[in-house]
């Protein structure tokens, strides 16, 4: 798949990014690229790999899961005396985004 300038000047317009023209033709070529690579894995014959097949033979499964803790949290009034504003019981931050 080809990604054209276009392409790239709308991504970095949702990602709010101001990217120069060098910054524009590399993003063009990378996300070409990788779209690329995407469609030749697409065309892989993979009929035969069972789903969610471990690619570390030999190694032991890692499990990302861990036996859940419960510790108590911080008093709410000590959270917001260290918080630089508040509003009544909540955090107050600066407006980030503008459209």
């Amino acid at each position: 798949m080809k990604v054209s300038g276009k392409d790239v000047a709308y991504v970095s317009e949702l990602a709010h990014l101001e990217l120069t023209e060098a910054e524009r033709q590399r993003m063009l070529r990378d996300l070409t690229s990788i779209l690329e690579y995407v469609d030749r894995l697409n065309r892989l014959d993979t009929s035969g790999v069972p789903p969610m097949a471990q690619v570390s033979a030999g190694m032991p499964p890692l499990s990302a899961m861990r036996p859940d803790q419960v510790r108590p949290s911080l008093p709410r009034e000590e959270v917001l005396r260290s918080a630089p504003q508040t509003e009544g019981e909540f955090f107050k931050v600066p407006k980030v985004i503008e459209k």
